[in-house]
């Protein structure tokens, strides 16, 4: 009896649930490389060769545990290019007798994967990730439970499943549950920011690396400088120097933005934790251990593991939840194409321009670009929610639909009608003033209003805000922008209107099929 054991790209956990409770000497493990994978949308380059080097180093470790791998690179011979393919191909090449494999993170995944039974007419035992702290079910059972779904409610019974920072008798350390408010500083001029751990690329990255530069060279990024963990060793490291090094400043100023600062006080943990080199309740739980010890204040510890036990759980939950109607959510009815900046920078709007020569660079920014620059422009140019959503999982290497595409959707560009939020996060410039220095060497000044020379954020907001007045006028947690509105004479609120239609005017769209 020969069981055949596919482990995914995102799946290298060596507790994964598919290798429990099996003996090396009954089972072949099944690695893929195929190029639907790396195709279905154009990945950064640093994203492909992140995932096909961890993948490598992964099947390593497997073979000196005394597992059996079949390692099918991309290049192979006869690969099919799709997981279906190679895992009919491997179970005749192996004479499987049944297949077992942890459920996938995206659901076109899970569709393919259910007809595995069929393609190979071989039992096909699909288990839950039980990597996550909350499973899809526990999840659906929660949101059934309620009228609206509230992430903050969410989070506290994370909180108490997991018990991190948690008082003998159930309470929040501190008294309170969220901290978020003491997590909103402006960055202060002289702050030594400590950049991510790096780590030189060895034999086998140096080889991949080689491969993605010649085949996928005309794929967004760059790939030179690639220095982020491939191992579970090296993301442990890397999550130490964190906690140690950036982690008790990271609550202060998480949501601060930098001129030329690309890290900040942000771990950079996230493609580690969503390939499976790290786990949610030992990156939360690093950062419990680290405020226990006195080393991080509380606000640090708790921002930190709300993002990783609340957020980040939670939306996953969602995704199961909504998919696949979700994708093709567009409440706000928003059709303009993606603007052809999102690729170049070429922009006069630093802020803009900052945040997208990140993500070219490193495949990275943090949460606050990518939401309330990145998806805020987005959201108030009226662009096509599916378009931003794409370009999102293009160009970020820790993006993987089932966390991009709710962040996207629901909560960047409101496009799900405010089911994961309750309103839509758009903002002026006086925001980005306010949390950046940006503003200060800017061509546009933060301070005008209207006009060719004032931050275009400033009419974009007060745009949206009029197309859309019909459904968020009533919204509770809008009420004062709307009454500011109100108090405008007609004068003033037409110049805002004639101020924005003439800086859309200029947005030219992204060439066609960029991202598929």
């Amino acid at each position: 009896m020969t069981i055949l054991i596919p482990v995914l790209g995102d799946q290298l956990s060596h507790g994964l649930a598919s290798l429990r409770d099996v003996a090396p000497d009954d089972a072949v493990v099944l690695m893929m490389e195929v190029a639907d994978e790396t195709t279905y949308v154009r990945h950064h380059q640093r994203k492909i060769a992140l995932v096909l080097s961890a993948m490598r180093h992964f099947a390593d470790e497997l073979r000196a545990k005394g597992w059996t791998v079949d390692y099918v690179r991309l290049d192979a011979k006869g690969n099919t290019g799709s997981f279906g393919g190679e895992v009919a191909r491997a179970a005749k090449r192996h004479r499987a007798t049944a297949i077992r494999v942890v459920e996938p993170g995206e659901w076109r995944v899970k569709e393919a994967m259910e007809g595995w039974q069929t393609e190979t007419g071989l039992p096909v035992d699909i288990l839950p990730d039980d990597r996550f702290i909350c499973s899809t079910l526990e999840f659906q059972t929660w949101a059934q439970a309620r009228n609206e779904l509230t992430m903050e409610f969410f989070y506290r019974d994370m909180r108490r499943k997991t018990g991190l920072l948690m008082t003998a008798d159930g309470k929040p350390e501190g008294g309170q549950w969220n901290l978020d408010k003491e997590n909103r500083a402006p960055p202060k001029r002289g702050l030594n920011y400590p950049e991510p751990m790096r780590f030189t690329p060895d034999d086998v990255t140096d080889e991949v690396m080689a491969l993605v530069a010649t085949r996928f060279d005309t794929h967004f990024g760059r790939l030179e400088g690639f220095a982020l963990p491939v191992t579970a060793t090296q993301a442990r490291r890397a999550l130490a120097h964190f906690v140690r090094t950036a982690l008790p400043d990271f609550g202060t100023y998480q949501d601060a933005m930098v001129t030329g600062q690309d890290w900040l006080y942000h771990s950079w943990l996230s493609p580690a934790l969503n390939l499976g080199l790290l786990t949610a309740i030992e990156v939360a739980q690093a950062a419990a251990d680290a405020y226990e010890a006195g080393d991080v204040p509380l606000n640090a510890a708790e921002g930190f593991i709300r993002q990783v036990i609340g957020w980040r759980e939670y939306v996953r939950g969602y995704y199961w939840l909504e998919m696949p109607e979700v994708a093709e959510a567009n409440a706000l009815k928003a059709t303009r194409a993606l603007p052809e900046l999102y690729w170049t920078g070429d922009t006069d709007m630093l802020c803009l321009s900052e945040a997208v020569r990140n993500t070219r660079d490193h495949g990275y920014a943090h949460h606050i670009q990518r939401l309330m620059v990145l998806g805020n422009f987005a959201m108030l140019a009226g662009v096509d929610p599916r378009h931003v959503s794409d370009w999102f999982l293009v160009v970020y290497v820790d993006a993987y639909e089932w966390v991009e595409l709710p962040n996207v959707i629901g909560m960047s560009q409101h496009a799900d009608a405010g089911r994961l939020a309750t309103k839509p996060y758009a903002g002026g410039g006086a925001y980005i003033n306010r949390m950046s220095d940006h503003c200060g060497t800017c061509r546009y000044d933060v301070k005008k209003k209207v006009g060719p020379d004032a931050c275009p954020f400033n009419a974009l907001y007060w745009h949206f805000l009029s197309r859309h007045e019909r459904r968020f006028r009533r919204n509770r947690r809008m009420v004062q922008m709307y009454a500011n509105w109100d108090r405008m004479k007609p004068d003033v609120r037409d110049a805002y209107l004639a101020s924005a239609d003439a800086f859309l005017a200029t947005l030219e769209d992204a060439a066609p099929g960029w991202a598929r």
